[in-house]
């Protein structure tokens, strides 16, 4: 059976396509003699593995959790005869760690980053006919190293604590493309609420010369009706254009209950179409989306569309029983957030992990708040800090046009920077992500490090599991008053850490309790742990119903993520078990997280 088969990159949509998961030929190696040996030959892999699942996973069909660094896979592929004449791109949704990839024995090239997509044109590699192809793959996970960006993946065989399996090799949808000599390359949309405007920018790949006469159609759709039919003539290799979309009509504009602005009740999208063209004749035709949404802070508040907007988050770690970091199906990142806006949440950290783009299309879809998250490292050095930039430059880029994106945050809880409160080089390092993340995306928050110790941020994200339970009174009101008041939050010590690094103090930015909770209920035969062991349902709802009294008590939080959505592996402090069972009815939760404020805070 072959699983995850729908269009991998729901925002760059073209129509002809060919999906290569399924089943490949497998192989560990763990002498690293493949190389040496030139498995991109004609080497015959003695196992086979259900691509794009990792080995240690179930739906692999493998299942294997102990150590293997380096792998490899193979496969054929056909190139259909309606390709021919065609360049063929060869694209990765994301292999962790490295990868070098042949195609017919050749080397076709090579990434580092488990997080991001990358791609290879391999038209000049293909043989003979040019019908069918081997594609050999070789990826390199160091399963101890703790330099490279890893996440929730442990450098130890056994998960426990917080940490989880690992997840080594393809892990999202590999797939060829066709295009001509000329085509469109990438876009990069940025809407200007305030004006009614979107600004556009593409960029063409090919050779383009000056007595090429190209242009481009640019056709907007909101709810299936033409808004706006413009062609762009004389295009060059980067291209820039301003489309006016609603000339400041305040029943469209962001005042007049959302009107053509997306929010996570109204989540309004414009399709977009763009067709290139040389003279008549068409080389391209790309279609995707965009959502009229700003995102700003101010005065101690968090602004979506120029109004005050509560955000409730729920911690989402992206893992799943049988595939880990790779949902069973497209419909599994649908279901979680459908459960989500069902507990009364309207947004989610995704916590440790960038999640694939069909997460993030369901977001926009059906209106869901993103915090888009890096995979930490967990050791300072010179080379994990270049490692962890590189990649985290091309996620931001990755992600840069989904409305529902509305958060960056780079570092979480001082992982691989531990000596940030005192540290001169290290805080320079968290600032230089955070201005680095501004240079590239000045219409999000940046968050500097999740958590305590923070330095230039744009949020005050502050974590704190300290409310103990039901019978702990005392802590709990200890917890209450250190989240009441904005002298209280700046004075705890979560952790045993402080709010801002040494040399850096709170400017006036908006207070959030970015995570919290970890009610542990087990439902389950499953051993695990949590923060606050709860032992039935009454006891949850009513622990649950305690700590958001807290919360919400609070005069200054604008806020909260809490944690979590599922459980996970070990971890049992889930409102849904590891297989999205809820533990108890949804409507109830509902009731407790939106009993006390709505979502737009009045001020």
């Amino acid at each position: 059976k072959k699983l995850r088969q729908e269009y991998p990159r729901p925002q760059f949509v073209r129509k002809d396509w060919g999906n290569l998961n399924g089943m490949w030929k497998f192989e560990f190696d763990d002498d690293d003699i493949g190389l040496s040996e030139k498995w991109y030959f004609e080497k015959e892999f003695s196992r086979e593995i259900q691509v794009p699942f990792v080995y240690q996973s179930k739906l692999s069909g493998i299942n294997d959790t102990k150590f293997h660094d380096i792998v490899w896979y193979k496969r054929k592929f056909t190139i259909p005869d309606l390709w021919e004449n065609k360049r063929i791109i060869l694209h990765f949704g994301a292999v962790d760690y490295r990868a070098k990839v042949f195609i017919n024995g050749f080397f076709a090239g090579e990434n580092e980053g488990g997080n991001i997509p990358f791609s290879f044109d391999i038209t000049d590699l293909l043989t003979g006919d040019r019908k069918t192809a081997d594609i050999t793959v070789r990826a390199e996970d160091p399963s101890e190293d703790t330099t490279i960006p890893r996440g929730k993946q442990f450098w130890k065989e056994k998960s426990e604590s917080i940490w989880y399996t690992r997840s080594t090799g393809i892990w999202q949808t590999v797939w060829l493309e066709p295009v001509n000599e000329i085509s469109i390359d990438k876009i990069k949309m940025t809407p200007d609420v305030d004006n009614g405007k979107i600004q556009i920018e593409y960029d063409l790949a090919g050779i383009i010369k000056k007595d090429k006469k190209l242009s481009c159609d640019i056709r907007i759709y909101f709810k299936e009706e033409l808004i706006a039919d413009i062609t762009s003539k004389r295009i060059m290799k980067s291209n820039y254009i301003q489309i006016d979309l609603y000339e400041k009509d305040i029943f469209r504009g962001p005042v007049h209950d959302d009107g053509w602005c997306w929010t996570p009740e109204n989540p309004n999208l414009f399709d977009i179409k763009f067709i290139l063209k040389e003279e008549e004749k068409v080389l391209d035709e790309v279609e995707s989306y965009f959502g009229m949404r700003k995102i700003h802070t101010e005065n101690g508040i968090v602004y979506l569309n120029n109004r005050p907007y509560f955000q409730k988050l729920v911690l989402d770690q992206g893992y799943w029983p049988e595939g880990l970091i790779t949902a069973p199906s497209d419909e599994d990142y649908k279901k979680d957030i459908l459960l989500s806006k069902e507990m009364g949440f309207n947004g989610c950290r995704k916590h440790q992990k960038v999640e694939d783009p069909q997460f993030l299309y369901w977001a926009d879809k059906i209106g869901f708040l993103v915090w888009g998250e890096m995979a930490s490292f967990i050791e300072y050095s010179d080379d994990a800090a270049e490692r962890f930039t590189k990649e985290w430059i091309r996620v931001i880029k990755r992600d840069y046009n989904h409305p529902c994106l509305v958060t960056w945050v780079p570092l979480n809880e001082s992982w691989g920077v531990p000596k940030i409160a005192y540290s001169p080089s290290e805080q320079s390092y968290s600032l230089s992500l955070y201005y680095l993340t501004k240079s590239f995306d000045k219409t999000r928050p940046v968050i500097s490090n999740d958590g305590w110790e923070l330095t230039k941020t744009d949020i005050c994200a502050v974590h704190n599991y300290n409310h103990g339970t039901e019978d702990e009174v005392q802590k709990y009101e200890y917890f209450k008053e250190s989240i009441s008041e904005k002298e209280s939050i700046l004075k705890s010590m979560p952790s045993g850490k402080k709010i801002y690094a040494g040399g850096f103090s709170h400017k006036g930015e908006p207070f959030l309790l970015t995570e919290f909770g970890g009610l542990a209920y087990k439902v389950t035969d499953t051993e695990g742990w949590g923060y606050t062991l709860v032992q039935d349902e009454d006891q949850y709802l009513k622990d649950l119903d305690r700590v958001f009294g807290a919360v919400y008590s609070s005069k200054v939080l604008y806020g909260f993520c809490y944690t979590q959505l599922t459980d996970v592996e070990q971890e049992i402090n889930g409102m849904l078990t590891y297989d999205r069972k809820p533990k108890v009815p949804l409507e109830k939760i509902k009731e407790i997280v939106s009993k006390w404020r709505n979502n737009v805070v009045e001020i």
